[in-house]
């Protein structure tokens, strides 16, 4: 799954890579969490965490207006669907699997007209060690950055929701609504799968706008997209255990951790195992 991620570009730059039509970032947009978010939602997080809000770009048709328009928003990472009774339910909607999001009542109305692309320089992921355990007796788990090798950005694919809070009144309030999104999975590239099993399905530039159209309701056309795999794209490198902690950020967490730090690592590219004996 994938359960953290770098979300480092400021908007500026997201509108200038995705094309953005309208840069809607800084609209007022409910959020769930009980204290600031830090560092502030839309600007560069090296530790972007379920629950917090994260820049995504949608394709939709403004109130008012004939034509779609690529936007660039901040929703909140947890998909909450509209008939949920309350939001925790996001929690556990982080991540879809490509392979049953269409017919999981959760998310298939989504995967029909709702998908969006969540910008990332990268994600995190940790390795459960074959041979090392921890201080607890359990297998040592080591995270590393995953990231693009030729440096672009990236594209998971999204898909989004809004979930109309009944205790509020007034529906123009911007607290009526909760918008969400969810990162789609698929199978882990070989060598990647060395680290973990899955992996966020991310797309080419040239699908973006296919995958954003809300017009594609085709449920043929958005498997066979669900479907997309390009192995070879990915680097990967062990990093320090600081990102196992939500509350640390900044450019220091993708950093590679140093070879003496590594205790019954996997190799990603080779398989063999880094210092088995620790």
């Amino acid at each position: 799954m994938c359960g953290r991620y770098a979300a480092t570009a400021n908007p500026d730059d997201l509108v200038e890579e995705f094309e953005i039509d309208a840069d809607r970032v800084g609209d007022p947009a409910r959020s769930i969490l009980k204290s600031p978010q830090d560092p502030p939602a839309g600007t560069p997080d090296f530790n972007m965490a379920p629950t917090k809000q994260a820049p995504v770009v949608l394709t939709r048709v403004p109130k008012g207006e004939d034509a779609a328009v690529r936007q660039l928003r901040l929703l909140t990472w947890g998909l909450v669907p509209s008939w949920a009774r309350e939001t925790g339910v996001g929690l556990r909607m982080i991540n879809a699997r490509a392979e049953s999001v269409l017919d999981k009542p959760a998310f298939a109305k989504a995967a029909a007209s709702r998908r969006c692309i969540v910008p990332a320089a990268g994600w995190y992921e940790w390795q459960v060690s074959p041979v090392a355990k921890d201080a607890k007796g359990k297998p040592r788990k080591q995270p590393f950055y995953i990231h693009r090798g030729d440096g672009a950005p990236i594209a998971f694919a999204g898909l989004y929701e809004f979930w109309r809070d009944p205790a509020v009144a007034a529906g123009d309030d911007p607290d009526a609504w909760l918008t969400t999104f969810t990162i789609i999975t698929t199978s882990a590239d070989p060598g990647m799968d060395r680290i973990h099993d899955r992996q966020p399905l991310v797309l080419e530039p040239d699908d973006w706008a296919r995958w954003l159209d809300p017009g594609l309701t085709d449920l043929d056309d958005v498997g066979e997209m669900l479907g997309f795999a390009q192995p070879g794209r990915f680097a990967a490198h062990p990093i320090s255990t600081a990102v196992n902690a939500t509350r640390n950020n900044g450019p220091g967490l993708i950093e590679p951790a140093p070879a003496s730090d590594l205790v019954g690592v996997v190799d990603p590219e080779t398989g063999e195992v880094v210092n088995p004996d620790g």
